[in-house]
């Protein structure tokens, strides 16, 4: 994104107060200016880390002031700029097909609707935590050039018998009434199966109201949900939605590519076999993890100097649950092509293990060579 294109969200919103986005379009231009002019760009950083940022989103995406409880007058739902994202989107090949016809056929919605067809305007993302369902839910706004208005789960459910029911009312209206996308994030927890013996019967009534809105939903807004158990969903639920995605752990492909995004950073020098072996060895790892793990290493690296390779396969290691014999040879592999001079008692030493298991594992590569 080029740097001029931060300009109006931010200086939107610097006159709306809204300290929030000033921060994220700040963060945005810090690296943008990174290579040009590093000298602003660490005062811009400065100013950041030494002031209070953190402001609810306002009108200045064109949405009306947002619902709020009328109890605790908390605001039902977090608002984002979609000029600000700029994360890399990886997905598998049958995933982003889905989404491109997404995109298609809404960009075709006044000749679909002209023919008499409705265009698709809802979608149920499922899969493991940190796969990426708020992530792809970010970008779909971001194409679509629409704020991105999510439920705020702690602020809309309520003890009290009627309470939560009205509040997410209050929330799909204000999605229906405003150009948007609206993520119901954690969707299982409004959205439960009708037939849960538990249920004292608002979340029947609530279901209800889901299924109405979501066959009624207008064609100008996107609405999504997301859940990280889907069997617990209302099968009636399952039925309204125009896409239901399921979004699995990254392959190799994947993994290779979100590590190599992660770590494209002038701090670090990792090899691009070395990054082949990791993404290779894990295989059970989500997109949140490979960033958070990430992110560890890189602050190590800015903050004590350490040797990030040897920073990561520590990291790695304790993130492991596998078969670990295998993983702990792949890992001396690994270290030893990226320093030859590395001894084998360094390498255990990384490792946790002994020498003359470090020394089995090399032995053993030779021969199968």
């Amino acid at each position: 994104m080029n740097l001029y294109n931060q300009l109006p969200a931010l200086i939107r919103a610097s006159l709306e107060g809204d300290k929030r986005t000033v921060e994220l379009a700040a963060n945005n231009i810090i690296r943008k200016l990174k290579k040009e002019n590093p000298k602003i760009g660490e005062e811009i950083a400065d100013i950041i880390v030494n002031y209070n940022a953190g402001a609810p989103m306002t009108r200045s995406l064109g949405v009306n002031s947002p619902p709020v409880d009328k109890d605790s007058f908390n605001s039902l739902v977090n608002i984002s700029d979609h000029t600000l994202f700029e994360e890399e989107v990886i997905l598998d090949s049958k995933i982003e097909e889905e989404i491109r016809r997404f995109f298609k056929e809404r960009e075709l919605a006044t000749i679909l609707l002209t023919n008499g067809i409705k265009p698709p305007n809802s979608l149920l993302l499922h899969g493991s935590p940190g796969v990426g369902k708020t992530m792809l839910s970010k970008y779909i706004a971001s194409k679509l050039s629409l704020p991105l208005i999510t439920l705020d789960l702690s602020s809309s459910i309520s003890s009290y018998l009627g309470k939560t029911g009205q509040n997410l009312k209050k929330v799909l209206d204000y999605g229906k009434n405003n150009p948007s996308v609206l993520f119901l994030d954690e969707f299982d927890a409004v959205a439960k199966r009708r037939d849960d013996p538990t249920d004292l019967g608002e979340l029947k009534r609530i279901v209800n109201v889901l299924l109405k809105e979501l066959e009624e939903w207008p064609n100008h807004s996107i609405i999504i949900g997301a859940t990280n158990h889907p069997e617990f969903l209302d099968s009636a639920i399952w039925r309204r939605f125009d896409l239901k995605i399921e979004i699995p752990l990254p392959n190799e492909d994947q993994r290779y590519k979100l590590w190599s995004s992660n770590f494209n950073n002038e701090l670090v020098q990792i090899s691009d076999s070395i990054i082949k072996a990791i993404s290779r060895a894990l295989d059970k790892i989500s997109p949140s993890d490979i960033k958070q793990i990430s992110e560890k290493v890189l602050r190590r690296v800015i903050v004590d100097g350490v040797n990030p390779v040897e920073t990561l396969i520590k990291e790695l290691k304790e993130f492991y649950d596998g078969d670990m014999g295998n993983f702990n040879k792949q890992m001396i592999l690994v270290l030893k092509e990226s320093n030859k001079k590395l001894s084998q008692a360094k390498i255990a030493e990384i490792m946790g293990i002994s020498p003359s298991t470090v020394n089995h594992h090399l032995n053993s590569n030779k021969r199968e060579k």
